[in-house]
């Protein structure tokens, strides 16, 4: 039997899947990957760990299913996009990697957007500045953390720092690195004038070789697979950003349909042959397929909330749900389930992490009263996630000219029936989902195939691997009253807007 490894390093989880060739998941391994908030907005991550956490999933995945690991025919990685992880000089890593929920460098896009900063580098990099991109935070380490940056041999994104460690090769795979803002999208290179208009022209040198998804960037080294049991040769190819990986495991390869995430972030995207120029979308990426352009909005205010309601609401059912070998989402799911459309419950900006409407924004709960419980609380953070989301898809059904195709869902959201009717009902549009668990490692086990030559091309493979599922459709009384609610929603918004900037002061004990 041949089989191809998908690696997934998300925000949260660290997951190893084994494929077959139709795209059959044979096994998962999963381990909760801890995150370290050493300050409010920091939200870090030990590189070691994470190296150890993926050399576990790998080896108790091959040790489980009796795996002979030369049966593995290549091995693809995705992982969280934006973010940070530097290696040094001296064969080590030089802090902890940063990941993509991070908000410590949200003044920086603030003032690069109002010094001209911002509009300058657009016109290179097609892309809006966010907070947890490299270019971000590379400037806060730049003025906060002397050294650090002196001390760096390359700066990684998450994928490519665990490539790295599999096959002792440095390579930045263009999908993730063309969202950092130091590339320029018309030529598909690092641009030394974006790093002179952020002052990052001392990082020039540590920016990696480029490479593309599907490329083979090296083979598993004997200390690779001492540590995870691989076989020693097996090649690794590029991979790319986890928000491709899943567009390709739902079978997102052409400008059809709209791929829709809800993970840690809010990931809502489309296809297209050239970028969006006129700055009415957030950011504008290369796709792993390379005819193609990904059009995305996105920010961490999806299924994040969600973990976090569990984490400090639910605690007690999470255990009695584990020691009863029940999951904790089912009962979730009979919670939300248990409310009709029409049914007022509060208002939930899930802002808890960051914003997709000012830096500074937070979560809150608004219109509680005393005879609500945590089930109006649940469904509350399940529709507010559905809006934030819908707050993105129509800034990207403006530059589509409507809302024709479909949404294929994944993450969190996707696996529950409740969350998926009304995602159909709050967007107004059928919405289809996949058979397979995990969309971003089968996304990387698509893609190794293909650069294996077991399939003609990355969209060959998914033809071949993807099963999608029967549509859900919209429901024209659930439309007409989530309507309502997400008017609701965005004046809650609007009302907000001039009391972040004191709130944020106040945190810093103005």
């Amino acid at each position: 039997m041949t089989y191809y490894l998908g690696l997934d390093n998300g925000g949260t989880n660290t997951k190893a899947a084994l494929f077959t060739e139709d795209g059959v998941q044979a096994a998962v391994e999963s381990v909760a990957t801890a995150a370290i908030t050493p300050a409010p907005g920091f939200v870090e991550r030990d590189m070691e760990e994470m190296w150890r956490d993926n050399c576990a999933v790998i080896r108790r995945l091959l040790e489980r299913t009796g795996t002979d690991p030369r049966d593995i025919a290549g091995i693809g990685l995705c992982g969280h996009g934006k973010g940070l992880y530097l290696w040094g000089k001296d064969g080590r890593p030089v802090r902890r990697g940063i990941l993509s929920a991070d908000n410590r460098a949200w003044r920086y896009p603030m003032d690069w957007k109002g010094d001209g900063t911002e509009e300058a580098a657009f016109r290179l990099s097609c892309q809006h500045i966010l907070a947890c991109q490299p270019v971000s935070l590379l400037a806060w380490l730049r003025d906060n953390e002397p050294g650090t940056l002196e001390r760096t041999r390359w700066v990684f994104a998450c994928k490519d720092y665990i490539r790295f460690r599999l096959t002792d090769e440095a390579h930045a795979e263009i999908t993730d690195y063309s969202g950092t803002g130091l590339m320029n999208l018309h030529t598909a290179a690092f641009d030394p004038e974006l790093l002179r208009l952020f002052g990052l022209e001392a990082i020039q040198g540590a920016l990696p070789p480029l490479c593309r998804s599907l490329d083979i960037c090296g083979r598993i080294t004997p200390q690779a697979a001492r540590a995870t049991g691989l076989a020693a040769g097996t090649p690794v190819i590029g991979g790319m950003f986890d928000i491709d990986a899943c567009a390709l495991a739902v079978n997102v390869t052409d400008e059809e349909n709209i791929c829709m995430i809800a993970g840690t972030w809010s990931i809502n995207e489309y296809l297209r042959k050239e970028p969006v120029t006129d700055g009415s979308v957030l950011m504008n990426s290369l796709f792993c397929l390379p005819e193609y352009c990904l059009i995305e909005e996105s920010s961490p205010t999806s299924a994040g909330n969600n973990e976090w309601f569990i984490r400090q609401l639910l605690p007690e059912l999470k255990a009695a749900a584990e020691a009863e070998g029940r999951s904790i989402y089912d009962e979730m799911n009979q919670w939300a389930a248990s409310f009709c459309p029409e049914d007022f419950v509060p208002v939930f900006l899930p802002f808890l992490t960051a914003s997709n409407v000012d830096p500074r924004a937070r979560s809150a709960f608004l219109g509680l009263n005393a005879s609500h419980t945590r089930k109006h609380l649940l469904r509350a953070v399940y529709e507010g996630i559905a809006f934030s989301h819908r707050y993105h898809l129509e800034k990207l059904l403006a530059t589509r000219g409507g809302r024709q195709g479909r949404i294929r869902l994944a993450g969190g959201a996707a696996r529950s029936a409740v969350w998926t009717q009304m995602f159909a009902d709050v967007m107004n549009m059928p919405v289809e989902t996949v058979a397979a668990a995990e969309t971003g490692a089968l996304g990387c086990a698509i893609a190794a195939a293909a650069a294996v030559g077991r399939y003609a091309s990355a969209a060959d493979a998914a033809a071949h691997m993807c099963a999608v599922s029967a549509a859900v459709y919209p429901r024209p009384d659930a439309v007409a009253a989530y309507d309502k609610k997400y008017r609701l929603y965005l004046r809650s918004i609007t009302c907000l807007n001039g009391l972040w900037p004191d709130m944020q002061d106040l945190i810093e004990g103005k």
